[in-house]
């Protein structure tokens, strides 16, 4: 309890409530998104196109939302994507309400766009910290997560009878919480950043992908997003419109899965201690192989929970692990870059496996799809072998 109550962890925990209450409506697109996509998509084939457009819009926004950051400070851009992001929960409901899958799409690509801003509170808050209090700042963050695991679903349950268009009640409570998280965040006050944005970026594209750690870290957090991703798009239609769970089951694996994502953060410090960084990484992947086994065995509603929790707990630990790593890749001038780099190659190829996730379940089989994870798991192994024999050879092995 000492560290948590350090300098700068007040803002730490600020900017952890503040993003939970404002990212509720992430988990809320999820569940709502997708089962309003499906009546609203002119083929089951586009049901997750929302999602898709919403990881998307992510993905997009990364590298601007950076820059935008690095020249008004990272408070203004929050506020200022809160504010988009209200707006957009009143655009959903104008969707809803004229039963337009295309301006649906529109929304939920707008949404993803708010998003990249909320995801920057994970710098955010381990700027705000000393260096060696950094991975627990960003841990926190991550941890907030709960909250909005909990609270959109709960929201899209709630709201989605209020009106007689459904999950027109389920927007506006959205807003709600996002008014709510700008208020909170009124109450930050940002790390001094007077160099930082000052200070131009000083090392080329090609010349920062030339390290092996930190393509490393990026590939970290890119393949802990794709695997999760296309698993989770993929499950609420797998779950009630194949195997004919309830709506009730199937917010509680999703609910499950995304407390999950965040939950281990609580213990990230000690794993580090012992695990170090890419004893995490391969923790996280050994998640994900036990994730794949259970599915292709058992289509209860007890083997979903079993699966998407532990798909939560891989994307953890193989996210925090990429996470912290980034931040010891670069120099200071170089940081908005990285991180926009970072953002823009993990939430792209989220997108595509949002997106496909939909194609492939019409395609194929729960099972198969499961099973083609072992891809991205294969890829993500070769990579820690030449990031390993990279810096054994260049004598630069980041210390973990």
């Amino acid at each position: 309890m000492n560290i948590i109550s350090a300098a700068g962890f007040k803002n730490v925990w600020v900017l952890s409530i503040s993003s939970a209450l404002a990212g509720s409506t992430i988990p809320l697109m999820i569940l709502a998104g997708s089962l309003a996509g499906t009546y609203l998509a002119p083929s089951a084939a586009w049901a997750t196109a929302p999602i898709a457009l919403m990881i998307t819009g992510t993905a997009v926004a990364a590298i601007p939302v950076t820059q935008l950051m690095r020249t008004m400070g990272r408070k203004q851009g929050l506020l200022a994507f809160m504010m988009t992001a209200i707006a957009a929960c009143g655009l959903a409901i104008i969707a809803l309400q004229l039963q337009s899958f295309t301006l649906f799409c529109i929304t939920a690509f707008i949404l993803g766009s708010c998003n990249a801003a909320i995801l920057q509170t994970r710098f955010a808050a381990m700027e705000a910290v000393s260096i060696e209090h950094s991975s627990t700042a960003a841990s926190m963050v991550l941890a907030s997560g709960i909250i909005a695991a909990f609270v959109g679903p709960e929201l899209a349950i709630l709201g989605r009878q209020l009106t007689p268009v459904e999950y027109q009640g389920s927007f506006a409570l959205a807003a709600i919480c996002i008014v709510l998280g700008a208020l909170l965040l009124s109450l930050y006050k940002p790390a001094p950043m007077a160099e930082a944005i000052n200070q131009p970026a000083t090392s080329a594209t090609t010349q920062l992908l030339s390290n092996p750690t930190l393509c490393l870290a990026i590939a970290s957090g890119a393949i802990a997003y794709v695997i999760m991703s296309f698993i989770m798009t993929g499950t609420p239609i797998s779950m009630h419109n194949f195997h004919g769970h309830s709506l009730l089951d199937t917010k509680w694996v999703i609910q499950s899965h995304i407390a999950a994502m965040f939950l281990p953060s609580f213990v990230a410090p000690l794993l580090f201690r012992y695990l170090n960084i890419r004893g995490l990484m391969l923790m996280g992947l050994a998640c994900y192989c036990a994730t794949i086994l259970l599915g292709y065995a058992d289509t209860s509603v007890s083997g979903f929970w079993s699966q998407l929790v532990l798909l939560g707990v891989g994307w953890n630990f193989m996210f925090v692990a990429g996470t912290t790593l980034l931040a010891s890749t670069q120099g200071e001038g170089d940081r908005f870059k990285v991180q926009g780099i970072n953002d823009f190659t993990v939430f792209s190829l989220q997108a595509v496996a949002a997106l496909s996730a939909g194609w492939m379940i019409n395609l194929i089989s729960w099972q198969q799809m499961l099973l083609s994870c072992l891809i991205p798991i294969l890829i993500m192994l070769v990579i820690m072998l030449w990031e390993r024999l990279g810096s054994r050879d260049s004598g630069s092995n980041a210390q973990a």
